[in-house]
Parts: C-alpha cells; structure tokens; sequence
C-alpha cells in the first residue's frame, strides 16, 4: 500500500481539531505522523499526543528562538522525557538568526550553548538530532565539524533550504534533509536543485505544519495530509513514481529513527 510519513508537524499547535486533521492524513494514505517540540510548554503536550494517537511519535527539543528560557531545569526534562519508547530523536535544535539583532553576540552564544547541549543530550542516549537552521549556516556548520564525534546517531536538517554545495558538506555528517512545502513554490528553485540532483536515501517528507502549506493549498493553514502534494513535486523533478518515493522515504525514516516502530 502507498504511505507517506510526515516527519515533522507542529500538530499540538491550538488552530487544530487533532480529531479533524487526523482523519485528513489517514484519508491521504500518511500512515504516521512526527509531532515535534519547539517551545517549553510543547514538551509534554507531544509526548502525550503521541501515547494517545498510535500513529503518532514525538521528536522532544528547544527550538533556538527559545534560548532565554534554557537552563538545567530544561535540559533534564528533555533527557528524561526522552527516554520514552515514543520519543524518537532531539529536536527541533539549532541557530536562528532571522529575527535577532546580528551583532548580539550574547543571544548568539544562548544559542550555540543550548544546541551543543542538546546534541550532547541526543548522543547520551543514542538518539538522532532534527537541525533547525536560519540564516546561520557558518556557525552551523562550524559546531556541526566541532562536535562531529557526537553526531554517531543521525542528523536530519529539517525544512532544509541551503544550497547542493551545503548539502554536499553536509553529506560528510550522514545529514538527511527534511523536504516540504517550499520544493513546491516558484520561488523554491534552490531546493529544487537540491532534490533533483542529491541521493534519494537521504531526502525524508516533512509539511512543518501548520506552516509552509505546498501548492495548490499555499497561504492557508497546512497540515499532515498536504504531505502528498510535496511527494508529487518531488516525484515530477526527480522523474520516478510515488510507490519508489514512498518505498525510498519510508525506509529512510526507519534508518534514521530506530525508535520508530511503525
């Protein structure tokens, strides 16, 4: 049968009906769904949503834009929470410049501290790490190479919107990319290029719902079962049919997630 796995949604996100959009994506043939943590009160809130919905995993994890609010506290959490058989890998951690003044050294550091701290949490436990990266790729790239010897279990850079150059570096870490909704757009001509040209074993689907809605559906509030129209796009720039891209994503994800049994 033709499935698809969204590997990264923001579904406990207060716009849903969980009941309503579940029966979309099992509709659509998405057999399972990855509800992933990016602030502090998204952390139970996942790992409970994934005990009540079978077809549901938790990925657990500080979203950089929340660094003020890291400390011992929060990182004990994360690790302890961690340990539950539905929680499946560290994320979304990482760098995000977008929004900060660039001179801030200060807000910098939070973040580059709160990220070497979850990458070291996810090798302690033997979990795989979800990459959110904006506008900081140097840095990125510069603690991924420090760090290199903690990064044994998996590295997914979600919604991925670099370069095939920046791919190719990144292929020396084992990094898979996250592919959504922007590999549809006009303007996705990057990650385009990306797509058609990198190896198939290393591209998962992902909607980051409930923003970045593909086309047709663009500019309006996206969600698990969109995750087909991303797969059309990927199939038509890569010439090859949905049953390969299924077969080929879906083993993907079960190699970089081992916790995931579905």
């Amino acid at each position: 049968m033709l499935t698809f796995i969204d590997t990264h949604s923001h579904i406990t996100d207060s716009r849903y009906d969980i009941n309503e959009i579940r029966r979309h994506w099992e509709a659509n043939n998405i057999s399972n769904v990855f509800a992933v943590c990016a602030e502090v009160k998204d952390l139970d809130e996942v790992v409970a949503l994934a005990h009540q919905i079978d077809s549901v995993y938790a990925i657990i994890g500080l979203h950089p834009d929340d660094a003020d609010k890291y400390n011992d506290e929060i990182a004990n959490k994360i690790e302890t929470l961690a340990h539950d058989d539905k929680v499946i890998a560290i994320g979304e951690i990482g760098l995000d410049y977008h929004y900060i003044d660039r001179n801030d050294e200060n807000i910098k550091r939070k973040q580059k501290d709160m990220f070497i701290s979850q990458i070291k949490i996810a090798n302690r436990l033997g979990l795989p790490i979800m990459i959110h990266e904006r506008d900081a790729i140097k840095d990125m790239l510069d603690i991924l190479e420090e760090y290199k010897d903690y990064l044994n279990n998996g590295v997914i850079f979600h919604c991925f919107s670099e370069s095939y150059e920046t791919y190719k570096i990144l292929s020396k870490y084992n990094c898979a990319i996250g592919v959504g909704g922007v590999v549809t757009f006009s303007n996705g001509k990057k990650l385009q290029d990306v797509v058609t040209k990198c190896n198939i074993d290393d591209i998962i689907l992902e909607t980051d719902c409930p923003y970045l809605s593909p086309e047709p559906n663009r500019g309006e509030t996206n969600e698990p079962a969109n995750i087909v129209h991303v797969a059309e796009k990927i199939c038509s720039l890569r010439c090859i049919d949905m049953t390969t891209l299924s077969n080929a994503t879906n083993n993907n994800v079960r190699r970089l997630f081992p916790k995931f049994r579905g």
